[in-house]
C-alpha cells in the first residue's frame, strides 16, 4: 500500500485557505392593508403624437389587486449613522440601464453598488431628459436625443434613493439606489423581494423605502411592529431567512 506523501508547500496551502463565510437570504412580502387602489391614467400634455399612444399610468403607488401585493418597496442593508458595519464589498462594476422607454422610465428602480454605470438610453423617437439629484455624486442634468445615450460613473454611495425626472415630460419619474454594498432588492409585482448573501451569524439593520410614504407602524403576521425611522433589525441566520408578510397600512401610502 502505498502513502500518498504532499509536499510541505502544498499543506501550508491547504491550512491556509480560509473557510468560506456562511451567508443567509432574506425574505419580504409587502402587503397594503386596504383595497387595492387603481392606478390614475397620466395627462399626456407634450409630444402627444408620440407619448399619447401609449397608455400612461401614475407609478407612485401599485398595488397588485390579485393579492394586495405592494410594488417598488426598497429594503437594503443601512449602513449610515446607527447602523449596520460591514466588511467591504469589492466593486461589481456593472453597467445598469435606465431607459427612456414609451415616455416613462423603464425601470422605475435602478438599485446600483458603487464602482457601477448607469447607462441612461433613449430608444424613443421623441428627445427625453434626465435630472438626478444627486449628493455625493455629481449632480446631472442633460438631454438625450432619439437614439442616443449617456453614461453616469457612480463613484460614491447615496444617502437615500435618488429621483431621476425627465424636465420635458413631467410624469416620467424614477429612482437609482447607489450603496457601498450589494445587499438590496426591490420588490416585484406580487410584493416580494429577496435579499441574497447577506452574512450570517450578525444583526443587521435595515431600511425600507417607499416613494408613495414612509413605512413605520406595520403589522408582520398577524402582530404589530413599529419600524423606527423606517429601519428594522433582522438577526440573519445561514439559510433562507423568511420575515413573513409585512403589511403597511393604507393611510401609510399615499398614491398622490
Amino acid at each position: 500500500m502505498k502513502i500518498l506523501m504532499l509536499p510541505a508547500v502544498a499543506l501550508l496551502l491547504i491550512h491556509s485557505v480560509p473557510a468560506m463565510a456562511e451567508t443567509g437570504d432574506l425574505k419580504i412580502h409587502f402587503e397594503y392593508a386596504g383595497d387595492a387602489p387603481d392606478p390614475t391614467a397620466i395627462d399626456v400634455n407634450k409630444d402627444v403624437q408620440f407619448c399619447g399612444k401609449t397608455k400612461l399610468m401614475n407609478e407612485r403607488l401599485l398595488v397588485n389587486p390579485k393579492n394586495k401585493g405592494v410594488k417598488n418597496v426598497v429594503v437594503y442593508v443601512y449602513t449610515g449613522r446607527g447602523g449596520s458595519k460591514l466588511d467591504a464589498v469589492p466593486a461589481a462594476n456593472k453597467t445598469l440601464t435606465l431607459a427612456n422607454d414609451q415616455c416613462r422610465f423603464e425601470p422605475h428602480i435602478v438599485i446600483a453598488q458603487t464602482g457601477d454605470t448607469l447607462k441612461v438610453t433613449n430608444p424613443d423617437s421623441v428627445g427625453h431628459n434626465a435630472n438626478l439629484g444627486f449628493f455625493n455624486n455629481k449632480q446631472q442634468n442633460f438631454t438625450i436625443p432619439a437614439g442616443q445615450e449617456k453614461t453616469v460613473a457612480l463613484e460614491e454611495n447615496e444617502p437615500a434613493p435618488i429621483p431621476v425626472d425627465c424636465n420635458i415630460h413631467p410624469w416620467m419619474k424614477s429612482y437609482v439606489v447607489v450603496l457601498d454594498h450589494p445587499f438590496a432588492a426591490v420588490s416585484d409585482e406580487n410584493g416580494d423581494l429577496t435579499i441574497k448573501g447577506l452574512p450570517a451569524g450578525e444583526e443587521l439593520v435595515f431600511r425600507v423605502y417607499h416613494e408613495a410614504g414612509g413605512i413605520k407602524e406595520v403589522e408582520i403576521d398577524g402582530k404589530s411592529e413599529e419600524w423606527s425611522r423606517s429601519r428594522f433589525k433582522v438577526d440573519v441566520k445561514p439559510g433562507m431567512n423568511d420575515l413573513g408578510t409585512v403589511v403597511i397600512p393604507e393611510d401609510a401610502l399615499s398614491a398622490d
